[in-house]
């Protein structure tokens, strides 16, 4: 039987009011004036099949940090599972499709061009990022998970460039660069680095990692192995 750790406690990231700037969810399309293509087999609107398949590693009731939300597909999400969310995106129309989600909190964000904005402090449960790519990004987003946390990321990969947009190197990632980028703060439960055909070819990257609680201090009882199920 699996016995599963979480981090006790998340805290609760601070109000949209607290916010300045602005940001796009998917500034690699921006950037390159290229259509919208989602790397989910997900049909618009819905979330990930990625993201879905590794929900359950979630704590329940855990705060969740949706970034590059656009509309808020998996905010949506994760709220109707319980979860509180802070969404962060630059278009201000389509996080106010949110304002009537009692558990999002939307915040406009330039996250490319100004400081992070959350306070360090804040942790979350999971850290979500899909079809958005701005690497120095990275060490903000491992930072910003809670003991037992969750990253869950799918975007474009090296080979995209041949089958359609994005094409620009800088929004793709390299062969294997999530796992080098994780490693090694987090254990990978899984990942993914190759093509797929439907419902548009695409070359993708994608994986879930957990940020492992440490055992307490003095904690000299022998804890069992945590079960990270994998049939989500």
């Amino acid at each position: 039987m699996c016995v599963r750790q979480w981090a006790s406690r998340t805290i609760d990231a601070f109000g949209a009011s607290e916010a300045s700037g602005t940001y796009r969810a998917q500034r690699f399309l921006q950037a390159m004036s290229e259509p919208v293509m989602s790397v989910s087999h997900a049909p618009p609107g819905e979330p990930s099949r990625w993201v879905r398949r590794w929900t359950h590693l979630v704590a329940a009731g855990g705060a969740v940090l949706d970034v590059a939300s656009g509309a808020g597909r998996h905010a949506r999400w994760f709220a109707g599972h319980g979860h509180p969310v802070t969404a962060l995106d630059r278009d201000a129309a389509a996080l106010a499709a949110m304002h009537d989600e009692p558990l999002i909190t939307t915040l406009a964000a330039d996250l490319e061009g100004a400081p992070w904005p959350l306070p360090g402090e804040a942790k979350f449960a999971a850290v979500v990022v899909t079809n958005y790519l701005h690497r120095p990004l990275f060490p903000q987003l491992l930072a910003a998970l809670a003991p037992g946390g969750v990253l869950i990321y799918e975007t474009f990969a090296h080979g995209n460039q041949t089958v359609g947009k994005p094409s620009n190197p800088a929004f793709l990632l390299a062969p294997g660069e999530l796992l080098d980028t994780v490693r090694p703060r987090l254990r990978v439960v899984a990942f993914q680095d190759g093509f797929l055909a439907q419902p548009r070819p695409a070359y993708v990257q994608r994986i879930c990692a957990i940020l492992e609680a440490e055992p307490a201090s003095g904690d000299t009882q022998a804890l069992p192995p945590p079960c990270y199920e994998l049939a989500g």
